[in-house]
């Protein structure tokens, strides 16, 4: 049999998720004794400043005796996150109108603002130091 077959024989079922730059791979493979194990690759793709790319690549395996704690620590770390931080996504990369920062120019002068003393009076007048902020923007 050539290598190429047995590769074959061994991948027995496979699912793949996209998820930006990376992608996960699952593949449900098989040993020599005929026992079935999980393999998870990430996949991330990287570029290069003349355009060509390379992937990075890190696998785990997962064997039959794990999946039950396996599961229920993934599970159990799941749950935590979305408790403390809720499901939505606060990288500000992840945001629609996230723009990266552009390096600062040497040349460009930038004003430090001097916090000024407040009265009761210009705090009931002046709104210039004041933004307006819908909840869409937090």
């Amino acid at each position: 049999m050539s290598e190429h077959y047995t590769m074959e024989q061994e991948e027995i079922f496979s699912k793949v998720m996209r998820a930006g730059r990376r992608t996960y791979f699952f593949d449900v493979r098989s040993t020599k004794a005929g026992d079935f194990y999980l393999t998870i690759t990430e996949s991330k793709k990287f570029t290069n400043d003349d355009g060509s790319y390379h992937y990075k690549k890190h696998k785990i395996y997962l064997y039959k005796e794990d999946f039950s704690e396996f599961k229920d620590t993934l599970a159990e770390m799941i749950d935590y996150i979305i408790d403390e931080k809720g499901e939505e996504v606060i990288s500000e990369r992840h945001q629609k109108d996230y723009k990266p920062a552009q390096p600062a120019d040497e040349n460009e002068k930038t004003e430090t603002p001097v916090a000024a003393k407040a009265t009761d009076e210009t705090l009931k007048t002046d709104t210039s130091n004041f933004t307006d902020i819908e909840f869409d923007d937090i």
